[in-house]
Parts: C-alpha cells; sequence; structure tokens
C-alpha cells in the first residue's frame, strides 16, 4: 500500500425555490479503487433529481463491477429516455475512477471539463474523443501525483451570475484562475469544494438559477491523528493504553481530565492547565510536552461531534472551528482537515459524573460519543480504528 490517499469533498447549491438537487453524486470505494459519479439531470426540481438518482446509481454500481466504460455508456444511453424537444439526453455525467491512488481514468458527457491542479497549477491532461452510442465521450487517462486535485463541476457553476453579475456568466478559465488564486497546499478536498460552491452562490446572488454542484478529488499523504478519551476500565490496563498509544506514529489528541493526569504520569512530565477560557462553552485545554494537544473530555467531544455533523450536511459552521483555538476546534481542525487515518483509544472506566438518568445504569456517554463521531468520519472517507479498554 503506498502512503497517499484518496480525500474527497463536494457540495450542492439547490436552484433557488427547489426543495431537491437535480445533480447528484455517487462515491464507490474498495481496497483500492475510488470511484466518484457526478451526474447532472436535465432540468430541475423532482424529475432532475430522479434521473441523476438513477443515472448516478447505474454508472458506480457497473463500475464497480468492473464493467468496461463503454458498457456503462452503452447502458445508460440505452436507459435513459432522450428529450423530444432538444434531442439530447436526459442526464449529464462525469465519472473519475482512481486506482492505487495514484492512476486516475476521467470519463466525461455534456458536463463543464474536468479542472485538474497539479502544484498549485492548471494542468492541461491528454483527453480522446470517442463516439458510444452515438453520443461524444470524452476520455483520459492520467498518472497522478501526491496533492494533484481534480475539481469536477455541474453546468450550474459556469452560468453562475449570467445577466445577473456578469454578462455570460463564469466561464471554466475564471474558475480555474480563482481555485489558483486561492490555492493552498493545506487545503482538504472539502476546503477547495467549499471555496468553489461559495464563489458560485455569491455571483448567483444567494438565489442560484441552476442546481450547483462542486466535487474535489485531492491525492494526498495519509497523516494519522490518535485520540485517546478516558481511563481505562481496570487501572491496571493504565500502562498497556498508554504504551499502545504513544507508541503510535502520526499525532496525539488527549481528551479527559483524570487521562490527561495519567498520560502525563507515564511521560514522566508535568501537566499545565489553564483557566483561559477561550469559548464560554468550552473547558480551556491544557499542556503535557511530548502531547499535541490535551483538551477536556465529554463536552469538548460532544462539541466535535456537533461540528462532524454539521461538516457532513451543511458545512455552515466551518468559519467557527476553522479560526477559533479552543480545544473543540482544534481537535475538529485535526480530525476533519489533516486526518486520513485516525485512532481512537477510549477508556471504559465510568465517570459518576457523566451518568444520564435517562440511560440504562452503566451505559457510558463516552462510546456513545465515540461511535456517532466514528460514523460522521467515515461519512467524510477517513479511515477509522477503535480499540477499547
Amino acid at each position: 500500500m503506498n502512503d497517499l490517499c484518496v480525500d474527497l469533498g463536494y457540495g450542492s447549491l439547490n436552484k433557488f425555490g427547489e426543495q431537491l438537487c437535480g445533480d447528484m453524486i455517487q462515491v464507490v470505494k474498495d481496497d483500492d479503487t475510488t470511484i466518484l459519479v457526478l451526474a447532472d439531470g436535465l432540468g430541475s426540481g423532482v424529475k432532475a433529481n430522479i434521473l441523476s438518482t438513477l443515472t448516478s446509481k447505474i454508472i458506480s454500481t457497473m463500475i464497480a463491477e468492473h464493467m468496461s466504460i463503454e458498457d456503462c455508456v452503452n447502458t445508460i444511453m440505452a436507459t435513459l429516455p432522450v428529450c423530444k424537444v432538444r434531442g439530447i439526453a436526459y442526464s449529464t455525467f462525469t465519472i473519475i475512477k482512481i486506482t492505487n491512488n495514484d492512476y486516475a481514468e476521467i470519463i466525461q458527457y455534456d458536463n463543464p471539463t474536468v479542472i485538474l491542479i497539479r502544484d498549485g497549477q492548471n494542468y492541461e491532461y491528454p483527453t480522446e474523443t470517442k463516439i458510444i452510442s452515438g453520443k461524444k465521450i470524452i476520455e483520459s487517462k492520467i498518472n497522478l501525483k501526491c496533492d494533484d486535485v481534480f475539481v469536477v463541476m455541474s453546468d450550474g457553476a459556469v452560468y453562475a451570475g449570467v445577466g445577473q453579475t456578469l454578462n455570460y456568466g463564469w466561464q471554466r478559465e475564471n474558475i480555474v484562475e480563482y481555485i489558483e488564486f486561492h490555492y493552498d497546499y493545506r487545503f482538504s478536498a472539502k476546503a477547495i469544494a467549499s471555496l468553489v460552491l461559495d464563489a458560485c452562490n455569491n455571483l448567483y446572488a444567494k438565489m442560484p438559477g441552476d442546481d450547483t454542484t462542486i466535487a474535489a478529488i485531492k491525492i494526498r499523504k495519509r497523516k494519522v491523528v490518535n485520540l485517546m478519551f478516558g481511563p481505562p476500565q481496570k487501572p491496571e490496563d493504565v500502562n498497556k493504553m498508554m504504551s499502545l498509544f504513544f507508541a503510535k506514529q502520526g499525532r496525539h489528541i488527549v481528551s479527559g481530565g483524570t487521562t490527561s493526569t495519567l498520560a502525563a504520569a507515564f511521560l514522566d512530565k508535568k501537566l499545565e492547565t489553564s483557566i483561559n477560557y477561550i469559548d464560554p462553552k468550552i473547558p480551556p485545554a491544557a499542556k503535557i510536552e511530548g502531547v499535541d494537544l490535551v483538551t477536556e473530555g465529554v463536552l469538548t467531544i460532544n462539541q466535535v461531534l456537533e461540528y462532524a455533523k454539521d461538516y457532513v450536511d451543511k458545512n455552515t459552521l466551518y468559519n467557527e472551528w476553522s479560526f477559533k483555538k479552543d480545544g473543540a476546534s482544534e481537535i475538529a481542525k485535526l480530525l476533519f482537515e489533516e486526518a486520513t487515518d485516525i485512532n481512537f483509544y477510549v477508556g471504559r472506566a465510568i465517570n459518576p459524573a457523566h451518568q444520564n438518568p435517562n440511560l440504562p445504569i452503566g451505559f457510558n456517554i463516552k462510546m456513545q460519543l465515540v461511535e456517532e463521531l466514528s460514523k460522521t468520519l467515515k461519512l467524510m472517507g477517513k479511515t477509522i480504528n477503535v480499540s477499547y479498554f
């Protein structure tokens, strides 16, 4: 396994006044392959949503079953009706298949051409045009490098601002310039997708004239973050838990008062506490030499979970945690933006203060928090490993 991995991020704006989005993204992952399909259904609303859902589901399922591109495209062309008035297929699509995190195949049908950013600049990749089932398909095969970023979009992006803020909309070259100007190699795929989507929304004066979807795929180095939360159930397991935790490569976060005290003792370092509240809701972070981040436990992790749920949904709290310096915001930055692989070390010792009378006796709030957080981080595409002690 190479030390590269695929980081994905995407978001959509619904056409103003519509409840459903006519664009659809499907992602299928297995051990060595990542497939992303963006389908854009004709028109908007329910019909477009059904067409794009059908298209993206059919394509992603077939490609995941190792069927050839030709077969996929033929099936879609045969399955989807053609609009009698305009003579065009009812859904356009873009397919990106990444193998072993270092090789990409791209298939494009009638969507704006995929942008590849390499070393912070637009990179003109090779394309080959084929006619399949009478339709013009653009195919590309590309060997990838670390930090390569693909930006995939529906045509709502290139129509942004037509007749409002711009005469002819935001052309592909304008989008390329915008990404190059704002590019930072530390950005996650989600940050890049959000950056472009926000710009589209502003050009539409927050009233999109078309469904607009942006997806970003970034090839990046694996980064491990380890988080220890709560002391072990049996006091005699403290050394085992600490040894395993600190032996892991990557960054180390220790959450919880008792846990921090035990970690400091294990490392034979001083635990420096603080009384400075950056955020009145979040207890102050502490410091231990040799640990990247030391925070309070349940309240902090609960806030991280709130940020995580929002991040995979509307991402409205991004500016809140990405600029703040309290414990929960710092954990959010490390887990959402930096980490690709996250290892949780969870102690099962029960803190009497955390017992919720509404839960069954002995049920531990920590377990619930970690389970929910793991589930949400998996939705972000993170690789999660949880060990209980």
